[in-house]
């Protein structure tokens, strides 16, 4: 097997792109995935990626949370985020964000938190799933 990125690491979207003006949590993704052959893969770390398109206006602030559950979630503590939480404004149109994750919990989400603004901004977060137990990483 070729050392790829595509054989180690998997993408899952939590926020979808979209035009923001309100507060609002991100798709859950789970860090175990069942694999083709059945087999559990499990991804001992996580990045948020967050990509902008035009902001018009205001505040859209990039939190990351974590559950054991799915059902109860908190905020990462600082100690399991790598890299600053973005605040995002009209000044960061086309910009490319990147947060570590490296807590233990099983599902993590982006989270943004929007300061008011009429037309608000287009943005999305991807989750990319690294360091997996199983290689090379499923697409089913």
């Amino acid at each position: 097997m070729r050392r790829s990125v595509y054989n180690h690491v998997r993408a899952k979207a939590t926020l979808a792109i979209a035009t923001r003006n309100a507060t609002a949590n991100g798709t859950t993704v789970d860090r175990k995935l069942s694999g083709a052959s059945g087999t559990n893969e499990w991804f001992a770390s996580a990045m948020v990626l967050v990509h902008t398109g035009a902001i018009t206006d205001g505040t859209h602030a990039i939190t990351v949370e974590h559950s054991d559950d799915d059902s109860s979630w908190a905020a990462a503590a600082s100690s399991d985020i790598q890299g600053s939480l973005p605040s995002i404004a009209s000044t960061n149109d086309d910009a490319l964000y990147e947060i570590g994750y490296i807590g233990t919990k099983r599902y993590v989400r982006a989270v943004t938190t929007v300061t008011p603004g009429a037309t608000g901004g287009i943005y999305g977060a991807t989750v990319l799933l690294g360091f997996p137990t199983v290689l090379p990483v499923s697409r089913t």
